[in-house]
């Protein structure tokens, strides 16, 4: 059934929308607007609590090139349109490089990076059409740095903020009312950290490192890390303000911090990063 929307109202599309995490904020953020939402999930039951009128949920799995088509064509059939769309799932992976599965490391560029591409791909020839639209992608600060332990889901980051950088000089050859934006996310109080399914194995060589590797897979984000209400409005109030083009947006707790590092040589980098989580030396014999 087409969907009952004022014609002025934007339409948000938005990957990634489960409870406790940006997505879901987003939705609301963006809801309480005047937006028009569509939440989607791979899991219709993880978005229950998105309650707000404006607020549609679908189920899209960004792992899936017919979940990502469908639902967009879904989007444009009921609400005429996208005018935003927002690349946000993901996926957290830690462990040392030498315990990761193939099938986990396959699973992280999956979700975290072909699944900013199977948005693009299904919805910017519709914004090309029209001649406007706002593509959107949730990067991470973890992009631009190399951490001890975390690897792999770094290198899923950068690949995402690259591949998004890239669109933003692509997307002028479609048109100038074409915005292509990267939200930079550093440090916020999500379940993201609580979703990694991360054991060091008992074969593993850095046996001896496993409380630091917790600590980064697990990293407590405590009443001084930004809320993920304060993040999506932050983010929104960016995204509504016109006229709108391509821009990088950096939000979250410690973002100058990691601003400082990048300033750094790559050298001294590595050893801030190693001095707060690499752990031991290694152990002779063991490694």
């Amino acid at each position: 059934m087409q969907a009952s929307t004022n014609p002025k109202s934007p339409i948000v599309l938005i990957t990634g929308c489960s409870s406790g995490g940006i997505g879901y904020a987003l939705c609301e953020a963006f809801a309480a607007q005047g937006c028009i939402v569509y939440a989607t999930s791979r899991r219709l039951e993880s978005m229950s609590t998105l309650t707000h009128p404006s607020i549609h949920c679908l189920e899209m799995d960004v792992t899936s090139d017919h979940s990502v088509k469908n639902g967009v064509e879904q989007v444009i059939h009921e609400a005429g349109r996208v005018d935003f769309a927002i690349a946000n799932a993901g996926i957290p992976c830690y462990g040392p490089v030498l315990d990761l599965s193939i099938e986990d490391a396959k699973a992280t560029m999956d979700t975290n990076v072909l699944g900013v591409l199977r948005l693009a791909q299904a919805v910017l020839p519709h914004m090309a059409s029209r001649q406007q639209g706002t593509f959107m992608t949730l990067g991470s600060v973890s992009g631009y740095s190399a951490v001890p332990w975390g690897g792999f889901y770094c290198a899923s980051k950068a690949a995402a903020n690259l591949l998004t950088e890239t669109l933003q000089m692509e997307a002028q050859a479609l048109s100038p009312h074409i915005a292509v934006t990267l939200v930079v996310a550093a440090a916020v109080r999500t379940k993201f950290p609580s979703n990694s399914k991360f054991r060091l194995p008992e074969s593993s060589l850095f046996g001896f490192c496993a409380p630091k590797i917790k600590s980064v897979a697990e990293i407590p984000l405590g009443d001084s890390v930004m809320a993920p209400s304060q993040f999506a409005d932050s983010v929104v109030q960016a995204a509504l303000k016109k006229p709108r083009s391509s821009q990088s947006l950096y939000y979250g707790t410690h973002t100058i911090i990691f601003w400082i590092l990048r300033l750094l040589p790559i050298w001294l980098s590595h050893w801030v990063f190693w001095k707060l989580y690499g752990g031991e030396k290694s152990h002779e014999g063991k490694i």
